[in-house]
């Protein structure tokens, strides 16, 4: 059995193709019984966010080909069109990976903290659907708990930057005064939630919140002076807003360019701000074509973060030497599994030839031989019984010089070096 990870992210992949990757919240138990069904698949986990769609899979080896066409196959693709983008990550590397990823070295974002969470709530799926066992359960209480290590012992979440952060920083710099300005917000989860407080922080005028359950776009909306609409109710507020940010788990997109042209008729053509954090993306691209619209994707807000991560760099090093330290632990935890199968197999069959010579032993005593005979022939056959192989094979590896078996039976039997050797 053997770790492998098998994805694609923001570096590897544009949106559009990440978009056709993504697993919603709808499917994911189906994609995850579907996924563990695959032969040589053990146990899975399958992260999917607006960056990234990876399997965390325990497997037999061969079964990488067998991700490469689940995956397209899941999804309806060719496969052709989609392994190009595909990157795969084996045992150790597997374990680097997965650390970066969940400290935040691998986003579009360096050390942005909501990945995280978003990990934690990948394997919690995937530990309710019973799709994983010893070995990914192992690894990913790991990984939280080395996250959590290189959070406290290192500045990588200092000067706080997210996706939702560079949308909000990018509309001061279009809007220098956001007192004036209406932000509709689309969505209510995680990034939503930092987006409106980023906002609120910066003295945005007012925020509408549109989501497809009302309750919940009002709880956040409260939380801010804002006020809920459902999604069904954009197209009447969409003239109100300056800044649209969008980011739903709506498989279709929420906002079309009909809608947004009919809006800036009623604006007066004043222009939109608009930034669509959702993969699959929520507002349609062809909007972005209209003369009075600045449509932003994630894939956009790249330049505007880079100015806010330079002081994460000498973190993001020191991050890299804990992450290197602890995947080495979980490596020799992993070979440990190895050494204990070889132990129990090992005791196994001594004890079967334990059991073996014992019965022949009490079948002398029936048949009325001495004890004191007995107990000479249990000691003397079961002793030649559990050296013969080994003593075969050491024989073997000094007539062909194999060193290396002589000095792993050294240590192993904690003989002295000349002793082990000269009487083989």
């Amino acid at each position: 059995m053997k770790l492998l990870v098998l994805g694609l992210n923001h570096k590897t992949a544009p949106v559009d193709i990440r978009e056709r990757l993504a697993f919603g919240p709808d499917i994911i138990a189906g994609a995850l019984r579907d996924l563990t069904g695959c032969d040589g698949v053990l146990e899975g986990v399958i992260l999917s966010t607006c960056n990234r769609t990876e399997l965390y899979c325990a497997v037999q080896d061969g079964a990488e080909e067998t991700l490469r066409r689940w995956l397209s196959g899941f999804h309806g693709i060719e496969h052709e069109r989609v392994d190009p983008f595909l990157y795969a990550h084996a045992d150790r590397d597997a374990v680097v990976h997965l650390l970066r990823v969940s400290s935040g070295l691998d986003s579009l974002v360096l050390g942005e903290p909501q990945i995280l969470g978003q990990v934690k709530t990948a394997y919690q799926t995937a530990s309710d659907c019973s799709a994983t066992g010893k070995l990914l359960g192992r690894l990913f209480q790991h990984t939280f708990s080395v996250a959590k290590t290189v959070r406290t012992e290192t500045a990588i979440g200092s000067n706080p930057v997210s996706v939702a952060f560079a949308a909000v920083n990018l509309a001061r710099q279009i809007f220098s005064d956001l007192s004036k300005q209406t932000a509709l917000l689309i969505g209510a989860g995680e990034t939503i939630e930092l987006a409106a407080r980023h906002l609120h922080h910066n003295g945005v005028g007012r925020i509408i919140v549109a989501n497809r359950t009302v309750e919940r776009a009002h709880d956040l909306a409260t939380q801010f002076e804002g006020f809920a609409i459902s999604l069904t109710e954009i197209a009447n507020h969409l003239p109100e807003a300056d800044i649209v940010i969008a980011s739903t788990a709506s498989p279709l997109p929420v906002l079309g360019k009909g809608t947004v042209e009919r809006a800036l008729k009623k604006r007066k053509h004043r222009p939109i701000f608009m930034v669509d954090i959702a993969v699959p993306r929520d507002i349609e691209p062809e909007v972005g074509e209209l003369a009075d619209v600045y449509l932003y994707t994630v894939d956009d807000l790249q330049g505007v973060i880079d100015e806010s991560l330079r002081s994460r760099q000498a973190a993001a090093v020191q991050a890299e030497e804990i992450i290197d330290f602890h995947s080495g632990e979980f490596m020799a935890w992993l070979r440990s599994l190895d050494a204990a199968g070889l132990i129990q197999d090992y005791r196994q069959r001594s004890e079967e030839l334990r059991d073996e010579v014992l019965a022949r032993a009490r079948r002398q005593l029936d048949a009325g031989k001495p004890p004191a005979e007995v107990l000479n022939f249990l000691a003397h056959t079961l002793t030649n019984k559990l050296l013969h192989a080994p003593s075969s094979r050491l024989r073997q590896a000094a007539r062909d010089g194999d060193a290396v078996i002589l000095d792993a039976a050294n240590e192993l039997f904690q003989l002295a070096p000349e002793r082990s050797q000269s009487n083989v």
